[in-house]
Order: C-alpha cells, then sequence, then structure tokens
C-alpha cells in the first residue's frame, strides 16, 4: 500500500525550525571563508550588507591574537534571524520571532574538530555581537592554553585575593568570587570554588582584552568593578601572552607609542 503524499508546501517546510547542528550541517556547502580557520554563514532572508560584513565578522576576526587564531579549532559562524531556547531540547533555529522568554541571543556548539557558534542578527546591536563573539572565544581558550597560562592568571588572583581586593570583570566571574569569599578559612588553590573562580575570571577578562584589541570600549566604574590597577595587571598579562596583531593595540599608552 503506498504511502500519502507528503502535503507540506515547500516554503512551509523551509521555515521550520532546525537545531543548530542540522542548520549547520544544511548549509555546511554555503559556508564562506573569513581569516584563518574562520568560515560564515549568513540565512538568505537577512538583509545582510558588506558594511554588515565587515562589522560583524570581518573586523572582530581580524582583531584576534595570532597565537589565540593558531590554538583555536575551525570555527563556523552562523548568523540566522532567530534562536529559540527550549527547555528540553538543543537552541533551535527560527525563522520567525519566538516568545521573548524563549529568545536567545547566541549558541555554541562543538562538533567534533569544528565549533559553531550561532548569532540571531534581528534587534542585535553590533557592540553587543562583539562582546558575545569575544566571550565565546575566550571560553574555547580557557580549555586550550597551556597550564602555564592557567598559573601566571592564577597568581594574579591569588595576590587581589591576599590583597582583599573587591570586584571583579563582569557578571559570571563576580558571582564566583561571591560564592569563594563567603567560605571560611584560607583560599585554597586546588578547591573546586577557587577553580570555578579562575575559569570565569580568565574569561570574563579575556573577553575584555579581546574587545578592547578590536574597539574603542570604556569600563564602567562601580562598587562591584575591579580596582583599575588590578585589571591593569591582567591586562598587561593577556597582552604579554598574547600581544595583538599589528598595528592593534589595547592601551592607550600604546597607542601614543
Amino acid at each position: 500500500m503506498s504511502q500519502p503524499a507528503d502535503k507540506t508546501p515547500p516554503a512551509a517546510a523551509s521555515k521550520a525550525p532546525l537545531t543548530v547542528g542540522q542548520f549547520a550541517e544544511r548549509f555546511r556547502g554555503d559556508m564562506i571563508p573569513l581569516a584563518g580557520n574562520f568560515s560564515y554563514f549568513c540565512d538568505s532572508s537577512l538583509s545582510f550588507t558588506e558594511e554588515d560584513s565587515r562589522d560583524y565578522l570581518e573586523e572582530p576576526v581580524a582583531a584576534l591574537p595570532p597565537s589565540i587564531v593558531a590554538l583555536l579549532p575551525k570555527i563556523s559562524i552562523l548568523i540566522v534571524p532567530y534562536l529559540s531556547r527550549e527547555k528540553t531540547e538543543k537552541p533551535l533555529v527560527s525563522m520567525v520571532a519566538p516568545p521573548q522568554e524563549k529568545l536567545s541571543w547566541t549558541a555554541q556548539l562543538r562538533n567534533g574538530q569544528e565549533t559553531v557558534l550561532a548569532f540571531t542578527f534581528t534587534g542585535h546591536e553590533v557592540s553587543e555581537y562583539h562582546y558575545r563573539f569575544y566571550q565565546h572565544i575566550s571560553i574555547l581558550m580557557w580549555d586550550l592554553v597551556p597550564a602555564t597560562v592557567k598559573s601566571r592568571f592564577s597568581s594574579l588572583l591569588m595576590e587581589e585575593i591576599n590583597a582583599g581586593t573587591h570586584g571583579e570583570v563582569d557578571e559570571q566571574s563576580w558571582r564566583a568570587k561571591q560564592l569563594l569569599q563567603r567560605r571560611n578559612g584560607k583560599v585554597k588553590a586546588d578547591s573546586k570554588p577557587y577553580l570555578e573562580y579562575l575559569k570565569a575570571s580568565f574569561c570574563d577578562t579575556m573577553t575584555l582584552y579581546l574587545h578592547g584589541i578590536c574597539c574603542d570600549i570604556d569600563v564602567d566604574t562601580g562598587p562591584r568593578q575591579l580596582p583599575s590597577r588590578f585589571l591593569r595587571k591582567r591586562l598587561l598579562l593577556l597582552q604579554e601572552l598574547f600581544p595583538p596583531p599589528a598595528d592593534y593595540y589595547v592601551l592607550p599608552e600604546d597607542i601614543r607609542k
């Protein structure tokens, strides 16, 4: 007995939500190379201009330090209309806006030797995109940098802790530091709370460092912000370990030089 024909119109089928992995596989052959091991695909339904390509893709990739690019795996960037965050499923690529409570700005998927980064384009400011792009790169870097890098960054954190330094770079590291400081007794470098704080602090600081290479950004001052002299020491360490590309700068005195 023959099966009934699929009555789903082609247009409707093309708009059916796909997981990020399914979307990446469907358009793998359409990926456009960027610098190094980066490539991207932008959904054809979006008004993504040459200027957008420069602002969202070419410039942030070009600003990455060469030593970081050398460590990163193959990275495929997807620019899509919307990402929907589901409780029981993987993030979905959607052609229509999901409910606000399910809307997600970005998703990351590791597929063997490849990492897929998906970004919602609709309603997304370029500065927010840069921040989230470099945040993903920083999280990847945590698993890729040698132990000596983590050890040197940890030494700075221990100096700050012993000096009773308040504040942090961003929300994740701030929360991790609060959990650490609620524990009684001396901080142990091999304890789980400290290692979680070390990772969060490294990733937040690396995000700021990379974002600062690409763009002229200001660090907000406030009671939760790490004092500038300690933040400067962190940035100088990352600058030493991962020098920016030629003609890119991090600190104001570098520009004057």
